[in-house]
């Protein structure tokens, strides 16, 4: 605009145990690349961001983009990632590193998820020192339903261990012991890890922060194909002889499960307005999920196809009918206390049920 030429520069510092050679032919690709990036107007980019500042970029860029539960797993997902590589250069990364990486994920002892199992007799130290179920919950956060299932010798996880570890008042190895450490992650898990590198370098690619994505010339872990578990005929007619026993609303859900094929969140999600019996047809139009830091929230289907109006039998029909008038005696029962939420299944108080109490 003042008629001076516009000079723009980069400084290269090698890596360290580079030969004269081997710098010399990183200097000629670091020019070509400059160049590229000062034709292509990126060249205000920092280059030699490393990959854990990049990503952490990355996810600030994306959180309004991507859905709660998504973004929560990348969160998961990344510690891993930046252990591996995350101190290194993007420019540096290149496929040796991801596919150590990939085999490393695939060994054992890598999981976070590890589950405990309690080594003393719980349910005989409740009793012995007057410990009520409700008290543990009242004074350590401890469900009932936790606890009693850890008393019938199940597994819990690392939080549930530590919040009985507080009740009984000792250290958590002198209570539990961890099972199936050694357990490697699954393929299908080490995929994923690979698919949101590969996202973050695209991006760095698009942004004219790398040249070219690693993750292109790198072969992805292959998932071994497994067959999908599901009930068959004697099962399902035996579960639904033992739905009979349960509770009202349980066996509701339950029932509606196994004659609708829906998900988990998609039964949590539905409102009575989603319910048209007149025509004996379900609107299928959200889920009802839950994480640490939200609670339970509601979310759209997991993709559009999910979207869907559904036939009901006349079977699924009449449970819901007799489903709502318990619930309306429910309600009255507990007066001014009951949340109107139009959820078809709720807690005693009218608010949406967490999912894993449907599981349990």
């Amino acid at each position: 605009m003042n008629g001076k030429q516009i000079r723009k520069t980069i400084t290269y510092t090698p890596d360290k145990g580079l030969t004269e050679k081997q710098i010399d032919k990183e200097v000629q690709r670091q020019a070509v690349l400059f160049e590229e990036r000062c034709r292509t107007g990126t060249v205000t980019m920092d280059y030699s961001i490393r990959f854990a500042d990049f990503a952490d970029e990355w996810m600030k860029h994306k959180k309004s983009e991507l859905r709660p539960k998504t973004y929560a797993r990348y969160e998961s997902m990344l510690p891993r990632i930046n252990a591996a590589i995350g101190h290194m250069k993007l420019r540096n990364i290149q496929p040796p590193h991801l596919l150590a990486f990939y085999e490393n994920l695939s060994e054992g002892g890598i999981r976070k998820d590890t589950e405990y199992r309690c080594t003393i007799d719980l349910d005989g130290y409740l009793k012995e020192h007057k410990l009520s179920k409700s008290a543990a919950q009242r004074e350590y956060g401890v469900a009932p339903s936790n606890l009693l299932a850890v008393t019938r010798g199940k597994n819990c996880t690392a939080a549930t261990a530590e919040s009985i570890a507080a009740v009984v008042g000792k250290p958590l190895r002198e209570v539990f012991e961890p099972v199936n450490t050694d357990k490697p992650l699954s393929s299908k898990t080490i995929l994923h890890h690979h698919r949101l590198i590969s996202s973050i370098l695209g991006t760095a690619v698009e942004w004219g922060v790398l040249f070219a994505n690693p993750c292109n010339r790198t072969k992805p872990p292959r998932v071994e194909h497994k067959e999908p578990k599901y009930l068959d005929e004697v099962q399902a007619a035996k579960l639904l002889e033992l739905l009979e026993a349960e509770d009202t609303e349980y066996r509701t859900a339950i029932r509606l499960l196994l004659f609708t094929g829906l998900r988990r969140g998609e039964v949590l999600g539905l409102k009575w307005s989603d319910v048209d019996f007149e025509n004996a047809t379900l609107q299928v139009c959200r889920s009802s999920l839950y994480l640490p830091e939200k609670g339970v929230y509601e979310d759209e289907t997991k993709n559009r196809t999910s979207n869907r109006v559904i036939k009901l039998p006349q079977t699924v029909v009449d449970d819901l009918k007799l489903y709502r008038k318990y619930q309306l005696e429910m309600r009255l029962r507990v007066g001014d206390r009951w949340q109107e939420t139009d959820r078809i299944f709720t807690t005693d108080f009218g608010t949406p049920l967490h999912p894993d109490t449907l599981s349990r």
